[in-house]
């Protein structure tokens, strides 16, 4: 009896030990730079982070997100306007963030920022319907991750990009599964080359979770059937109102 408490005791202080040795230190000598701080995922890690005294650089899409964030956070924190599908404010910005950061190089830079597209069937859609989503969800982080990835290779940081379970299983039509699935290829790619200077590339592929874009599925809702009869009659006879009454349900999540 003795030695099993003995061993149990043992465990714990092994996994205490352990678990303090993951702790990061000097946390306020780092800097992170984040997108899509506005709202959801990037503006409460961009809270977290901050309450934990790191140098957070958060980009919003609008002056009216950088402003509600930097009531609600210390003066550390420092807020940019970004549009990531807009190279030439990538480019500003990351000339910005260069300045901030110094020698110290970008030791995290998280990827957020992304928009649902149209999620309407593939068969409704066109070429141009498919672009803003990728150049939001995709091609724009991509940009802003090579324009910065000189400053992570600095501080031997560590770059997360958010997918999505959609960017392994694509149950939802539209471009943001194609764009997710590129996120995972270019993360893994990433991944592998930049291991050799020291810089970890990880993903995070959250669930269902309630941040602004579950707001965003009534309006979802609405451009569906707004889409539906907009399209060719060829195309509107051959999935027939049928179809659209046992699509729309999906959004009822």
């Amino acid at each position: 009896m003795w030695l099993v408490v003995l061993a149990l005791v043992v465990l714990l202080l092994v996994y205490r030990w352990h678990r303090q040795s993951r702790i990061l230190e000097n946390l306020s000598d780092k800097y992170v730079f984040i997108t899509g701080c506005d709202t959801g995922f990037g503006n409460s890690l961009a809270k977290q982070l901050d309450k934990r005294g790191m140098k957070v650089l958060a980009s919003c899409l609008t002056e009216k997100g950088a402003e509600n964030l930097k009531k609600e956070t210390s003066s550390r924190l420092q807020t940019t306007i970004l549009d990531i599908s807009d190279s030439k404010n990538v480019s500003s910005v990351a000339e910005w963030v260069s300045h901030v950061v110094g020698d110290k190089g970008l030791w995290g830079l998280v990827n957020n920022a992304g928009i649902p597209g149209q999620l309407v069937p593939l068969g409704w859609l066109k070429k141009n319907d498919f672009l803003k989503v990728l150049d939001v969800n995709l091609l724009g982080m991509v940009d802003v991750t090579l324009s910065l990835l000189p400053l992570v290779i600095k501080a031997k940081g560590r770059i997360v990009n958010v997918s999505s379970v959609i960017g392994r299983l694509p149950v939802i039509p539209g471009g943001y599964a194609l764009a997710k699935f590129g996120v995972e290829a270019f993360s893994d790619t990433l991944r592998r080359e930049v291991n050799d200077f020291g810089v970890k590339v990880s993903i995070v592929e959250p669930g269902a979770f309630n941040t602004n874009i579950q707001s965003f599925l009534t309006v979802i809702k609405k451009n569906t059937e707004d889409k539906f009869h907009l399209l060719p009659a060829e195309t509107k006879n051959i999935y027939g109102e049928q179809y659209l009454k046992k699509f729309l349900p999906g959004y009822t999540w």
